[in-house]
């Protein structure tokens, strides 16, 4: 019985501001798993969940929360952006996001975001 795979991966490295930058997104049924590294490990996990709002139900609202490694501000910012991304392209899933970066500036972060929407999944 021939069906579509449980959890589908891509992975792609890219060269974001001359450091090698690898990304690996893998689309489960209910979370998509996007892992951004400069340094060859996960680094900080991040939650990101889209919850709707009463006022308005076609913009989720996206909350953020380190599970694991150090909880600073531009991680929410890293991960409430590529979260945001990926979330509303995969139809509001949730995100689990692995980040361990050395570049963490705007044009990082576009270019990042570039190289996850090349790996999609889903």
């Amino acid at each position: 019985m021939e069906g579509k795979p449980l959890v589908t991966s891509k992975q792609r490295t890219e060269v974001v501001r001359g450091v090698p930058t690898q990304v690996v997104c893998t689309a489960f049924s209910t979370h998509i798993l996007v892992v951004v590294t400069q340094f060859g490990k996960m680094g900080t996990l991040v939650a990101v969940e889209p919850s709707k709002v009463a006022s308005d139900v076609s913009k989720p609202v996206l909350t953020t929360k380190v599970l694991l490694g150090q909880d600073e501000p531009l991680i929410h910012v890293f991960a409430k952006h590529l979260g945001a991304f990926v979330s509303q392209e995969a139809g509001n899933k949730a995100v689990l996001l692995a980040v361990a970066m050395r570049d963490r500036s705007l044009e990082g972060l576009t270019a990042v975001r570039q190289a996850v929407q090349a790996c999609q999944v889903w």
